[in-house]
């Protein structure tokens, strides 16, 4: 057997391992530097945007949110230039990642919606926890708000759970939006009944409840000549902690003082006359 033919080959083998070795380790090397200090510099610029976000008062839910997102999409960025280096075809990656992304947003359309909605109400604050509201058919108060869904508790203490896009897509009254309320109500009296008396005596259980602001003024006045009854329109502002108390305490006062005063709150009635005719 030739040994210099097998020295040869061994050498030659040799050489081109080295060479390889060389070259691939060097794109080896790269990329994992640009793995390294691109994750490092992806957390950085995350770390710095989410403080200007504290800094501007953003949302806690939202400003974590925008956080993750921006990192993630720093990291593919930083992967993508890693497997480069190593010299592996990115283009495909770039369209894998894309179908991907897009057959991922066609499963998750509802999800995503709703987490659109959800970064909208965290924007734009519609309300906020604690608010009374009537949103997405429901109405209570918020506890919470989340990217997903918005829960609320119920004045009977029940909890409900509304996806964002349901309170998005519908009319919002918030309750607690305003400092004051105005609350309305309609009395009606008889035909009979003396008409100065029955204002007076609203007048009277309208500015002996303290709770009722001075500045708007209450307002009463005769609204309606109906079938049955003459009605009375009465507007107060309260402050928003005291509207039911007020509502529910007027009406039952009202009641009571009308009893008092022999001043009737009719109900609808009919008047049936008989036509004796001759045949």
């Amino acid at each position: 057997m030739d040994m210099s033919v097998n020295t040869d080959e061994y050498v030659k083998y040799w050489d081109l391992g080295i060479e390889y070795g060389v070259e691939y380790g060097m794109n080896i090397i790269s990329a994992l530097l640009v793995f390294v200090i691109g994750k490092w510099a992806a957390r950085r610029i995350a770390d710095v945007i989410k403080l200007a976000m504290t800094k501007a008062n953003v949302d806690e839910t939202l400003r974590g949110f925008l956080t993750n997102i921006i990192y993630m999409a720093l990291m593919v960025v930083v992967v993508l230039a890693a497997l480069n280096n190593l010299g592996v075809e990115t283009t495909s990656f770039v369209a894998i990642l894309a179908s991907v992304g897009l057959a991922v947003g066609l499963a998750l359309q509802g999800t995503l919606g709703n987490i659109g909605s959800g970064v909208m109400l965290i924007i734009f604050r519609p309300f906020k926890v604690g608010d009374f509201v009537s949103a997405g058919g429901e109405m209570g108060t918020i506890s919470d708000i989340s990217l997903f869904a918005t829960t609320m508790n119920t004045p009977d203490n029940k909890v409900i759970i509304i996806p964002n896009a349901a309170v998005a897509g519908g009319n919002i009254t918030n309750f607690s939006a305003k400092d004051t309320r105005r609350v309305d109500f309609v009395f009606g009296i008889g035909y009979d009944d003396d008409l100065r008396v029955a204002k007076a005596t609203l007048e009277e259980i309208i500015n002996a409840d303290d709770r009722v602001l001075r500045d708007p003024e209450p307002f009463i006045a005769v609204s309606e000549l109906a079938d049955s009854s003459v009605n009375f329109v009465v507007r107060a502002w309260v402050n928003a902690g005291d509207y039911w108390g007020v509502h529910f305490d007027t009406i039952e006062k009202v009641k009571l003082t009308f009893d008092e005063k022999g001043i009737s709150i009719p109900y609808p009635q009919m008047d049936i006359h008989n036509h004796k005719t001759e045949k």
